[in-house]
């Protein structure tokens, strides 16, 4: 027999969230523990009551959940979080991702969309819309390591590039005018920037990012 999900709704309209309630309860395989109009709320319950799954409103009179997720993920780790935008955005669904939900859909989805949906998640399976594909929607890499690659000077970008491109470390001192013993101080700022410990993890991390964010050289 199939466990019967605890969930939480959080959200600003009360008679959407009952009409959601009732569509997630009508086949016996969720249980709504609780309907909550503000983030506060939201917090508290998702902490104490560690639910199977949290369906929130992406837009809240207090602000988007970017400000409240990662803190409710922190406080309920195996919740999984279903974002319900007004309208269908996948430019957030990496974002969301990344801060700790499982999935986003549009509050104009059809209710067998979103039951497909939780489905996926009982199975251990992520849901995105077969059309973004078809428009071409990818998966860019996290921007958790974007970040990390920013944060290395204009030199340090310098220096990485041409290592990736293959050239040696004593013509990259020649092309800079520093020392070979600078190429190698250098280096050991980057990998502690990139959180790397090797000359070739460097390279692939940085030629990855690299390659999707070109503009980061300019």
């Amino acid at each position: 027999m199939m466990k019967v999900w605890r969930g939480i709704i959080v959200g600003c309209h009360p008679t959407s969230m009952l009409g959601t309630k009732l569509i997630l309860e009508e086949g016996g395989e969720l249980e709504i523990l609780g309907m909550y109009s503000t983030w506060n709320e939201g917090v508290y319950n998702v902490r104490e009551s560690q639910p199977d799954l949290v369906l929130a409103d992406y837009q809240m009179p207090e602000g988007n959940v970017e400000s409240i997720l990662p803190e409710m993920k922190s406080s309920s780790p195996n919740s999984h979080f279903i974002i319900m935008t007004e309208e269908e955005d996948k430019t957030l669904f990496q974002p969301l991702l990344e801060l700790g939900a499982s999935g986003i859909l549009s509050k104009g989805a059809s209710p067998r969309q979103l039951l497909l949906m939780i489905d996926g998640l009982r199975e251990g399976f992520l849901s995105i819309p077969f059309d973004w594909i078809e428009k071409g929607f990818r998966l860019a890499p996290s921007s958790q390591g974007l970040d990390a690659v920013m944060q290395l000077t204009q030199t340090e970008m310098f220096i990485m590039e041409r290592i990736v491109q293959g050239i040696t470390y004593d013509k990259i001192a020649l092309e800079i005018e520093v020392s070979r013993r600078s190429i190698d101080n250098y280096l050991r700022k980057i990998y502690v920037k990139l959180e790397v410990s090797t000359r070739a993890q460097a390279i692939e991390k940085f030629a990855l990012f690299s390659r999707q964010n070109k503009q980061i050289y300019a």
